[in-house]
């Protein structure tokens, strides 16, 4: 089973940035302990700060792997090209966020991609992901 963890802007610095909210955790310490957590799954990660980057890489693998764990970031709520783009491949798509958006900023609480996706976990932290490996496992 292929899955793949989609990060989107400012990701990168998950235990630099806003520990309160992130934790002091980076993705990639994460990564290694989620590998470890499911060794027969092939995970795979890709983190970029560009919307664009993201599309393309939705693109390349959204034919061909069984699920893909999209944390758009800041994106969730402006794109609607991200959502054309999860709108317009086969693979799956389980939208992440660590934070709960709902308990934040009144623009946070509409996800622009949710429609297209086959459901969302929010607010459980890194734990989130291991949750969305699970679900597609």
């Amino acid at each position: 089973m292929q899955i793949a963890i989609i990060n989107g802007p400012n990701l990168n610095l998950l235990g630099k940035r806003e520990p309160g909210i992130y934790g002091n955790e980076s993705f990639e310490s994460y990564f290694e302990k989620l590998k470890a957590q499911y060794p027969n799954v092939q995970l795979t990660y890709f983190q970029s700060n560009v919307e664009g980057e993201m599309i393309n890489h939705l693109h390349e693998i959204g034919f061909s792997y069984d699920g893909i764990l999209l944390n758009a970031g800041g994106y969730t709520h402006t794109s609607v090209a991200l959502r054309d783009a999860i709108s317009a491949i086969k693979t799956p798509v389980l939208e992440i966020h660590i934070s709960n958006i709902h308990a934040r900023e009144e623009f946070r609480h509409k996800s622009m991609i949710a429609p297209a996706c086959v459901g969302s976990i929010c607010g459980l932290g890194m734990k989130g992901y291991a949750l969305g490996v699970a679900y597609f496992l």
